[in-house]
Parts: C-alpha cells; sequence; structure tokens
C-alpha cells in the first residue's frame, strides 16, 4: 500500500476513534475531591522521593521543561537528538548521532530514573519527546550511581505522573512528503492513573541526503512508535509502575549518483549508481516493571526490572552491492538483554547516604550472508559469486554496585563522596573501583560553585565483530584492509569537571564550566563496509578537554538562552579493531595524536521566544565549525549556521472547537551545509544537513 494511503487511513482511523476514547475516558468517574488530593499528594511525594534517588552534586544539569520542547521548531514532535542540540556542548554527526563533550555516543538514557538499554538501531529515533514533561542532560563528574554509558545521561520524566485527563491529536505536514500523526491519552481513577503515545511518520528523507541538494533520491521512510505508562499508589506511600516503548522504522538507503564501479565483468554494461536499492529496517522494544516505597521511614528504595529486544536488519542491492563495493551483504544484528536496578536512599540531619546494585544479561547475535568474487593468485577477482554464510553470538554479563554519601559540613556546603565497582563478562573480563567526588557551594548574590571527579569505566557495545568473521573473508573481494583484530576492550578514564552558576540580574543567569579527561584505551566507533552498521575499535590513549558558557534570559513573555562550547578531542594508537584500518593509515596514527573524527572545535546554539498577540514565536539556531575530514582527520568541514522560526497559535472553531495550529519553517535562510564529506578515520559515505523545510501541524485537546 502507497505511503499517502497509509498515511490518510491512520488520519481518518484516529479521527473517528477519538470520541470512543473520549467517551472511555470521561466514562471514568473521578473520585471524589478530597481523595484525589490525597492521591495525588502522595504520587507527587514519590516522584520528588524518586528524584532524590539521583543526585547531581558536581555534575553539570541542563534542563528542558514542558514549555521549553513546546517552543522548539517542530514542537514535541522534534526527534530526540534533535531536542539534546539544544544543550551546550553538544554536537550533531550523520546518520542522527550526537556527541556529547568530544566523546563518540556513549550516552546513557533513563525513564524515570530507571536506565533503559541502548538500542543498536542507528537512524531511528527509539524514544520520543511527546511523552516527556522533563528533559534532563547530566554531564560531568557523574555522582555514583552512574555508570557505564558517561558521557552524558539522557534523563526523562514522563507525563505519566501529570494525571491529566484527557486526549490530544496532532497532525502534521511537510515538505519533503513528510506526514505524521501522534495521539495521547491520559487519565486517573482511584489509585491508578496511566499516560500512552502512538505516533506514525513517513516522508522523503529518512537519512542524510549524500548530495546537497532540496531532496535526496530512494529515501523514503515510515517509522511507528509507541510508549505506554501506568502507575498504581499502593497503601504506605509505595507505588508499582509499568512503562513500555516500541520504535519499528523502515528506511531506504539514498543513494549517489555517478560512483564508478570497483568490481565489473569485462563486457558487461556499467550500471547506473543511481538506480541502487538499498534498505534498512530497525526495531527496539522495551518494558520497565518498578516498585518503589517511601513510606516514611528511614529507608527510601525503588526496585526495577526491565527487558530490552533491540534488531537491525540491513538489506542489499544484491547486484549493485557486489558491482561498486565487491560485498553484497544481508545482513541482521539482534541484541537482547534484560536486567535488575535497585537505588535506595537514607537521610539524616547532615548526611545522605545512597547505595544500589545493576545486573544487565545481554546476548548480541549477527546473522550474514554475503555475496563476493574471490581473488586469483595476482590479487584480480574471478567473477564468479560465492556466497559466505557467518553467524556469531556474544553473551555479556555486567553487574555493578555503588556506595555514596551526601555530607552537608556547613550550611552552604555539600560534599558527595563515592565509590562504585563494575565487573563486565563478554570476549574479556574486566572490572574496575571508580571512585566519585562531588562538591557544590553556594555563595552570597545567586552564585553556586561546583567541581567533581569521576573515574569511569565504559564497556564496548557487544555486536562485535569475531576473528573467525575476518578469516572467512580472506583471498575475496570483501577482505578488510587488514588482518589485526585484538578484542575490544572497556574504556578507562579520569574526569574532571569545574563550574559556576551566577545570577547576574532577577532575568539574566550565566554558567561557566571546564573539563579534562584522560583516557585509556579510548572507544570509538566507524562505518568501514557498505553496510551501513559501526563497528568498534579503542585508541591506546586519548585526552579530551574543552569549556562551555550558557546564558539564559526572561523577562515576562520573553525568554531566550545562548549556548557556547570550544573543546578537543584526540587521540593516539589504534590498539583494537585494526582489520578495518590500512596498515599505512595504523603507522601513522601509531606516531602522532590525531583528532578524533567528530571533533568539532566551536559548537553554539540559542533561541528566543516571545508571545505577541496570543501568537507564541520563536526562532533558533544551531552552528559549528564542522566535523573533521581528510587523511588523520587533519582538515575540517567549513563551519554552517542553521536558523529555524516557529509560530503557534490557538483558534475557536465552530466544528472543531479550540484547535493549536502551528507553522515550523526548519533551516530558514536554506543554508547549504556538509556534515560528512566521505574522509577521515572510520568515515563512510558524504552526508549533507537538511536543506529549508515547512512543517504544519494543529493539535486538538479533549477533555482537558
Amino acid at each position: 500500500m502507497p505511503l499517502q494511503n497509509v498515511y490518510l487511513r491512520l488520519t481518518w482511523c484516529a479521527v473517528l476513534a477519538l470520541p470512543t476514547a473520549i467517551a472511555v475516558a470521561e466514562a471514568i468517574e473521578p473520585v471524589p475531591t478530597g481523595d484525589l488530593t490525597e492521591i495525588q499528594v502522595t504520587a507527587r511525594r514519590l516522584d520528588e522521593a524518586r528524584n532524590q534517588l539521583m543526585p547531581d552534586v558536581g555534575a553539570s544539569e541542563y534542563r528542558l521543561g514542558a514549555e521549553d520542547l513546546k517552543n522548539l521548531p517542530l514542537g514535541e514532535s522534534t526527534p530526540l537528538n534533535q531536542v539534546l542540540l539544544r544543550a551546550p556542548g553538544v554536537t550533531q554527526d550523520s546518520f542522527g548521532q550526537l556527541h556529547v563533550r568530544g566523546d563518540h555516543a556513549n550516552l546513557q538514557y533513563r525513564i524515570n530514573d530507571v536506565v533503559i538499554p541502548e538500542s543498536i538501531a542507528l537512524f531511528g529515533q527509539a524514544l520520543n519527546p511527546r511523552f516527556a514533561s522533563e528533559i534532563n542532560l547530566l554531564t560531568g563528574a557523574l555522582p555514583a550511581q552512574y555508570g557505564y554509558r558517561t558521557a552524558g545521561v539522557v534523563d526523562i520524566h514522563t507525563k505519566g505522573s501529570d494525571y491529566q485527563k484527557g486526549a490530544e491529536l496532532n497532525l502534521m505536514t511537510g515538505t519533503t512528503g513528510h506526514r505524521e500523526v501522534d495521539g495521547e491519552v491520559s487519565n486517573s481513577a482511584d489509585t491508578w492513573s496511566y499516560y500512552a503515545t502512538a505516533g506514525y511518520l513517513q516522508n522523503n528523507l529518512g537519512i542524510e541526503n549524500p548530495a546537497p541538494t532540496s531532496s535526496a533520491r530512494h529515501d523514503q521512510t515510515e517509522q511507528w512508535n509507541g510508549f505506554g505508562y501506568i502507575a498504581h499508589v499502593l497503601p504506605d506511600a509505595a507505588r508499582v509502575s509499568l512503562m513500555a516503548g516500541v520504535a519499528d522504522d523502515a528506511f531506504e538507503i539514498p543513494v549517489r549518483e555517478g560512483q564508478a564501479p570497483g568490481f565489473l565483468a569485462p563486457g558487461l554494461p556499467v550500471p547506473d549508481s543511481a538506480r541502487l536499492d538499498q534498505r534498512q529496517h530497525e526495531g527496539n522494544r522495551y518494558a520497565v516493571l518498578a516498585y518503589e516505597n517511601a513510606s516514611g521511614g528511614p529507608l527510601h528504595y525503588q526496585l526495577a526490572l526491565y527487558d530490552r529486544q533491540s534488531a537491525v536488519h540491513y538489506v542489499p542491492d544484491p547486484i549493485g552491492d557486489l558491482v561498486f563495493t565487491g560485498a553484497a551483504g544481508n545482513i541482521s544484528r539482534t541484541n537482547a538483554r534484560w536486567g535488575l536496578q535497585l537505588d535506595a536512599s537514607a537521610p539524616t540531619e547532615r548526611h545522605t547516604v545512597r547505595f544500589g546494585l545493576t545486573y544487565h544479561d545481554e546476548t548480541a547475535r549477527s546473522a550474514a550472508l554475503t555475496q563476493v568474487y574471490a581473488l586469483d593468485a595476482a590479487g584480480d577477482p574471478i567473477y564468479h559469486a560465492l556466497t559466505l554464510a557467518d553467524q556469531t553470538q556474544t553473551h555479556a554479563r555486567l553487574w555493578g554496585a555503588y556506595l555514596q554519601d551526601e555530607w552537608h559540613p556547613f550550611e552552604r556546603w555539600t560534599i558527595n563522596l563515592g565509590t562504585r565497582f563494575d565487573s563486565y563478562d563478554a570476549v574479556l573480563h574486566e572490572t574496575q573501583w571508580s571512585p566519585r567526588l562531588g562538591v557544590v557551594v553556594e555563595l552570597d548574590g545567586g552564585t553556586t560553585l561546583h567541581a567533581g571527579y569521576a573515574r569511569y569505566f565504559t564497556p564496548p557495545a557487544t555486536e562485535k565483530i569475531s576473528s573467525e568473521t575476518i578469516d572467512l573473508f580472506a583471498g575475496t573481494t570483501g577482505a578488510p584492509p587488514s588482518t589485526g583484530n585484538a578484542a575490544v576492550r572497556a574504556e578507562r578514564s579520569h574526569y574532571f569537571d569545574m563550574g559556576l552558576m551566577t545570577r547576574l540580574s532577577p532575568h539574566l543567569t550565566l554558567g561557566l564550566d571546564g573539563y579534562y579527561r584522560k583516557i585509556t584505551d579510548l572507544g570509538d566507533e566507524g562505518q568501514f563496509g557498505p553496510a551501513v552498521l559501526f563497528a568498534p575499535f579503542n585508541y591506546a590513549k586519548g585526552r579530551i578537554y574543552g569549556t562551555e558558557a550558557t546564558i539564559g534570559w526572561q523577562r515576562d513573555a520573553t525568554s531566550a538562552y545562548l549556548n557556547m562550547a570550544w573543546g578537543r578531542a584526540e587521540g593516539t594508537e589504534i590498539v583494537t579493531g585494526q582489520y578495518n584500518f590500512a596498515p599505512d593509515e595504523l603507522a601513522a596514527i601509531a606516531q602522532r595524536w590525531i583528532p578524533l573524527d567528530h571533533d568539532q572545535r566551536f559548537t553554539l546554539s540559542g533561541g528566543i521566544t516571545r508571545s505577541i498577540a496570543g501568537v507564541h514565536l520563536s526562532v533558533d539556531f544551531i552552528a559549528g565549525t564542522g566535523l573533521r575530514a581528510g587523511s588523520l582527520n587533519v582538515e575540517h568541514l567549513p563551519g554552517y549556521v542553521v536558523c529555524n522560526v516557529a509560530a503557534r497559535r490557538s483558534f475557536i472553531t465552530e466544528l472543531f472547537g479550540e484547535l493549536e495550529w502551528s507553522l515550523s519553517i526548519v533551516n530558514a535562510l536554506d543554508r547549504v551545509y556538509e556534515l560528512r564529506d566521505g574522509t577521515g578515520v572510520g568515515v563512510g559515505a558524504p552526508q549533507w544537513g537538511q536543506r529549508r523545510g515547512a512543517y504544519l501541524s494543529v493539535s486538538r485537546a479533549f477533555g482537558r
């Protein structure tokens, strides 16, 4: 069925189903006001107590509330990676990737303070900001309860605690064939509350365009997502909750015109690279069951059990991939993970002792059927396709425990001292003790100083390529550049962070921060084959350092912000995953420090919002000096500035009641900018940023 027909049918189904959904919601009689107030107070008390399990003493935190999310260019339909680009020190990359303070990925996602393991999906956004009431990004020297993925912690608090009754439908249409429909419903009755959202999106710009044109060829995407949260308040200030999410995305891989075939049999016509048909499907599912107890005694705790299933399937153009690259691999990767997480706190007058433990059990599988050509004694291809079958499986166990004490020795001093121990069993067995220290001092005049130190232990992704896979392709056109493949190791680092936040006036705040990381076995990833999948590797040593500044201004109906960041990220000597690199490249990197491919020296973001005569206007921008390029990453791409504008207003209509309309223009100045040019260490195809796009959306709330 054509995508347009799918969208139209979903839209009409949503419109026809909403009256039924509202009728069901309205049929649930609210409890008497006094009882409901008591339940609400208990639930909010549980929320506050749960948040106290996760201190941020010594770390840097950037908050985006519900109103901030609405002020983004596409409002609550803004993808999560684009939301995070508004925070200081966050750099955009191709394939929707993000880099926080010069790190490669290494982001930890939490929903209601429970870790959601990262997906192996590359293009799709497994988490939808629409279900968030608040999104916080923590960076720097994190307290001891944060482990494993530590470049940044994306902490999402759901709307499930708002207890608003009703529903909402949102429709969006725009350039590049963009069609989107999203729905939400929530309610509370007696001791129960729930929230659910689901959405469908399609457009013709699923992945960054490999050319600087307004639209890409062969770049359709179809994306489904859903999230649900249900909670039950128990007697004695306890709560049990269940949340689950799903994302199912299909992508066409955009084509590049004018490519020269590398492996064309004599006498055959030259194929057209613009007619290649490569596709990728990504899926992610997770569920979390949590029990929280804050009965008023000395101990408050939350115990959570989670399960996550993630999959990626790359389908090649069976002839085109073989002719252009010498390998056509139908590759499937799956990752199944379950785990437990316990966090507890016991406050006294001057101390709050916190402790907890985590356990993760993970199985990663890879299966591939790859067509290649054998090579003769002279190294020339024998044009008779061979099919090589390969299957690998990696089982990993990861557990950790932490203990820390938040101490208030003086009235305006907070000291958080702790440690954690982590053990990782996969291809290698690795462990580490990681001390943490954070200090916060509140000065006169609204100034707060913070400083911290953290020892970090970052295990690699478990979907690694084994040495047997490399041997399988020996003597064929699918052989990698080298043969070395030491097992990927856990990254270990020392992290130092110091900063301040000060109120310069009742309307103006200023934040400054500086950081330095000294790293052993620095982890990185790259795209090394025709399939759009990443492979991990390690530099022997790394160093990352930089500074950030953030300015916020708020007065009456106007608010504005400006974030600025400067940083450097460097590594030397590749010591694992060497098969992905040519011998001369390995030798050169072993003799010098090189910038990491995702190093961007200057990053900026900012925006202003204002309400005028009932119209809410917003303008924001992101800018950077460009990612690395060239041999050994010694060059960088040109700088860029992307400006976005949006306007929204509510109208009363006779037929549909109150509607909220919004018009958004992304890259309003239509700036042409390149994210990647296809060169650099571990970099695949070129990608260009989105050209100007216009989007119109309408929302209708029911029963609120």
